[in-house]
């Protein structure tokens, strides 16, 4: 599968609504999400019938490297992510190619990414759901939260808060994760990676 460069993107950050969420080390992809419409100038709404909630607007440079883009956070809890992103897709006629999922990572540590086009889920219920709702011929975005400490369980930890230590590199972390999405949809998943994956 080619990315369409002239078409829309849909960037999709993964997360839970509701503020006790917000938080959560699960959430870092509405964090980026939101980071992402404060540079474009946008606010999320409401999107219609799907359950989610976008911003329209450009990325990139005037001229050819300008990409439409559509920033969505499903409202549908996280293992419910691929309808809401499937009505996205369906409705601003986006590429499958053309979509990212910004998400947490446990297998890469702590601020880590890395970028690739398709592949498994590794267990994340969010890219579980829309590989079921579509296919699995996404980008994604995968940010490192690394493994629990100890002997937690995985639903705990995902949906703790990043501790205070994590906390104060998080908006550094947040804000190169954002680089990569730009850089990703201007540029291509070649020069992402090797610009981001580390």
């Amino acid at each position: 599968m080619t990315t369409d460069a002239n078409g829309p993107w849909l960037i999709v950050g993964l997360g839970n609504p509701g503020p006790e969420y917000a938080a959560n080390r699960h959430n870092v992809g509405f964090m980026v999400a939101d980071l992402l419409a404060e540079r474009i100038g946008g606010r999320f709404k409401r999107a219609g019938k799907a359950q989610a909630q976008v911003v329209e607007g450009r990325i990139g440079p005037p001229g050819p490297l300008n990409r439409r883009v559509i920033l969505a956070k499903p409202m549908s809890y996280m293992n419910l992510s691929g309808g809401p992103v499937n009505a996205l897709k369906d409705f601003y006629k986006v590429p499958v190619a053309n979509i990212v999922a910004i998400h947490d990572e446990l297998d890469i540590d702590y601020g880590t990414l890395r970028i690739k086009l398709g592949g498994g889920d590794n267990g994340h219920n969010g890219l579980k759901s829309m590989t079921k709702a579509f296919t699995a011929e996404y980008h994604r975005v995968r940010f490192g939260i690394g493994r629990p400490p100890g002997r937690m369980q995985v639903a705990d930890f995902v949906l703790k808060d990043f501790s205070s230590s994590e906390r104060k590199e998080l908006g550094y972390f947040v804000d190169r994760a954002a680089d990569a999405v730009e850089c990703l949809v201007i540029e291509g998943l070649e020069r992402a990676q090797s610009t981001y994956n580390s």
